[in-house]
């Protein structure tokens, strides 16, 4: 068995989406290893899992994870956003969907990507290898300002110009391909004080070109969407995320789909006859116990949110 990463929320994300049915379908539109979804499979005895993922390489590593649950698992490489919209009509619409937003350990410490600031590694980042650009490309060919921008917007780094007009400095003398050169950069850029706190000094320039290379905020709201349309009504939806913009763009959807009416402001009929899509079951979100922290410090900054899917959208 690979080493999986461990699941974040995982015994609250069971406790929230447990299927009612004896032989409920779970939607995992992230499952990395099979984290969660293995603990679906092994604190129930006939539900099934549909597990989609864009990295073929975690996805190969989750099949060996859940191999002895055999065809109560169905694998699909794919972004879950388009495996949603396009969701096939042969499978059964799910009675649960979760979607952990976060990277896993394996990205940071088995893919060879870049992820991670202390790997020597080339700075890729995409979770896809076979579509779209690497970040080496943006941080070789973008403008100073479209990378200060990248960092500001992605991850509200407050050195972004700084930083963006020393990786433009530096490319003219190398091509910074590095992840390791990309992190000594930043770390030199920044002020001595920034450079000493709870986060690397790095963290949020990588974070902030990993949402850029993998299109994670605007496509974040498709992902939604379609998770929505293919839950089955009375069915749940948990979302966990791990910084601030994702959890807004979440709550902001969750929240206007639980208002009474959610057509166009500028419609001039109501179409959806004034009853809202969902019911918001965790109003705050739920945040990882002190225990959990201490056990998997990247946990730290997650929130769990879910809603119940209570009719279909006009």
């Amino acid at each position: 068995m690979e080493a999986m990463h461990i699941p974040v929320l995982g015994q609250e994300v069971f406790h929230y989406l447990a299927p009612k049915s004896k032989q409920g379908v779970i939607l995992d539109s992230t499952l990395g290893e099979g984290g969660h979804a293995l603990i679906f499979l092994t604190q129930t005895k006939n539900t099934s899992v549909i597990g989609v993922d864009a990295d073929e390489q975690i996805l190969s590593a989750a099949k060996e994870n859940l191999s002895q649950f055999g065809n109560r698992v169905q694998f699909f490489h794919a972004w879950s956003q388009e495996f949603l919209a396009s969701y096939p009509p042969s499978l059964e619409r799910p009675d649960a969907i979760v979607s952990d937003l976060g990277i896993s350990a394996f990205h940071y410490c088995k893919s060879g990507r870049g992820f991670s600031f202390s790997a020597d590694e080339p700075l890729d980042m995409r979770l896809d290898a076979s579509r779209g650009i690497p970040a080496t490309e943006i941080l070789l060919h973008r403008s100073e300002k479209e990378i200060a921008d990248i960092l500001y917007k992605n991850a509200g780094e407050r050195f972004s110009r700084r930083i963006a007009r020393a990786i433009v400095q530096a490319r003219q003398k190398s091509r910074l391909i590095m992840a390791s050169a990309l992190a000594e950069l930043v770390k030199q850029t920044v002020p001595a004080s920034y450079r000493h706190g709870r986060l690397h000094p790095a963290t949020r320039t990588f974070m902030a070109l990993r949402i850029e290379v993998n299109n994670e905020l605007s496509g974040l709201t498709k992902l939604l969407e379609g998770a929505l349309n293919v839950l089955k009504p009375g069915g749940r939806y948990g979302v966990i995320s791990f910084h601030s913009l994702e959890d807004a763009i979440v709550k902001n959807f969750f929240k206007n789909k639980s208002t009474a009416c959610t057509c166009p402001a500028n419609a001039v009929i109501c179409k959806c006859k004034g009853y809202p899509t969902v019911e918001i079951l965790t109003k705050k979100g739920v945040t990882p116990s002190e225990n959990e922290v201490k056990r998997n410090p990247p946990c730290r900054s997650a929130r769990l949110r879910v809603v119940e899917k209570t009719r279909e959208e006009i």
